[in-house]
């Protein structure tokens, strides 16, 4: 652990909390963060040497797993070719049509840098096309740092949004709604009070911010049919689950087709990037074709650009996501029968590739219930796993995902892992 530590006293002198980004502190779990030096297909290996079967996956775009060869290989010719022009590429284009052919509610697409990029824009967007300034968000969906989004519920259902972290003016999260997830009901009476001010709706259609909650049935189509008879925008953030759970989004599973579409993580391969896209008349509102203005110095780079191709083509090929669905269920199938035997309360969401772990008796199907759950067990359960070689999300409230480069060696490690943690609650 020496290296660990003198590392992360040293990155706490130049660095705020010594990461980059706040959940990679170990704030949630307790302990000292693991800085990794290298990866190769479901591994992670830290400065010290020690290995970790990872379930992180760069919180969701290593489908493939690390080092991927075809990913390394388009990332190296385009590093030898150049990293940035600042002027168009052939990349773009290329990804653009891909995108733009796996998933049909996308007609025009525009490339960003990051998530948070992503759905700021969008809302820009939707603004700018219906005049107007509501924005409605669920809690437990986390859309990016966003001043707008980070917000939180008002102290009653009807009542518009607080700040969720300082700096972030009151006058700005006024425009904003909070309501629960897989609300049907609650979400109908917000429309038909306030319909004819929102601009848009924005939803992770899978919410995997708050662990892995699925939408129950009727609540996306509810979403989708309101936001038309009132005229306002469906934002589907699909940063996470696009490209993750079927080659195009969840929309293309559930056959909903948004007016916007956020996309990120997969489609860099790694790589930083973003993407928003949708109807052409929606998407032409942007400069330099309309009047909503939106720019990057870095948006499209051709590094990211090549390493999302790569990565697409692998899944295009070889379509993985049958095989993971099934390992996934047969992960859960082994640790939920494990923990019924023991008497221990543990709900596991999971579609996919993707799965949530609650200590709770469920079913968890929205956030003041995610919040129910042990957090106390689950850092225990962290450490467990660390212990054992395996790296699940240093938080109670992240997904837990496999990638195609998860042999069964390596799930059974994970596996014998947590069904050892579980006897130890006996």
């Amino acid at each position: 652990m020496k290296r660990n530590e003198d590392l992360f006293t040293r990155a706490r002198n130049t660095i705020p909390g010594g990461v980059n980004s706040p959940v990679r502190a170990f704030k949630k779990v307790g302990g000292t963060p693991r800085f990794i030096a290298k990866g190769n297909g479901p591994y992670m290996f830290d400065v010290e040497g020690n290995v970790y079967v990872d379930h992180v996956l760069s919180w969701g775009p290593l489908i493939l797993g690390h080092c991927h060869p075809e990913v390394v290989s388009a990332v190296k010719a385009q590093v030898d070719a150049g990293t940035s022009f600042g002027a168009p590429t052939e990349l773009e284009v290329l990804m653009a049509e891909e995108i733009c052919n796996a998933i049909p509610s996308i007609e025009k697409v525009r490339f960003v840098n990051s998530g948070t990029e992503a759905t700021m824009s969008a809302i820009r967007l939707a603004r700018a096309y219906t005049k107007r300034s509501l924005i409605v968000k669920f809690e437990g969906c986390y859309h990016g740092h966003v001043d707008s989004l980070l917000a939180k519920a008002g102290s009653g259902a009807m009542t518009f949004s607080l700040p969720d972290s300082s700096g972030v003016p009151r006058e700005i999260t006024s425009t904003t709604a909070v309501l629960k997830y897989n609300d049907i009901r609650g979400f109908n009476l917000f429309m038909d009070e306030n319909g004819d001010k929102v601009a848009a709706v924005i939803v992770e259609p899978v919410a995997g911010n708050m662990g892995v909650v699925l939408p129950e049935e009727g609540f996306l189509e509810t979403l989708r049919q309101s936001t038309l008879e009132h005229k306002a925008l469906l934002i589907l953030d699909e940063v996470i689950t696009g490209f993750r759970l079927c080659f195009g989004g969840f929309q293309n599973i559930v056959g909903i087709n948004p007016d916007i579409t956020c996309l990120g993580k997969i489609i860099g391969g790694g790589m930083p990037v973003g993407a928003f896209g949708g109807r052409s008349d929606i998407m032409s509102m942007l400069a330099p074709d309309g009047p909503v203005y939106q720019a990057g110095t870095l948006s499209g780079n051709p590094v990211a650009m090549a390493a999302g191709l790569a990565t697409l083509k692998v899944l295009k090929r070889e379509n993985p996501y049958p095989i993971l669905e099934k390992t996934m269920d047969e992960f859960v199938d082994e640790i939920t029968g494990a923990a019924n035997k023991a008497g221990i309360a543990l709900s596991v969401n999971h579609k996919g590739s993707m799965a949530g772990l609650f200590f709770n008796e469920g079913p968890v199907n929205s956030f003041d219930v995610v919040i129910e759950s042990d957090t106390k067990t689950y850092s225990s359960l962290f450490h467990h796993m660390l212990e054992r070689g395996v790296y699940i999300a240093p938080s109670p409230f992240e997904a837990f995902f496999i990638s195609n480069a998860h042999t069964q060696d390596a799930m059974g490690k994970t596996i014998d892992g947590m069904k050892e943690y579980i006897m130890t609650r006996v």
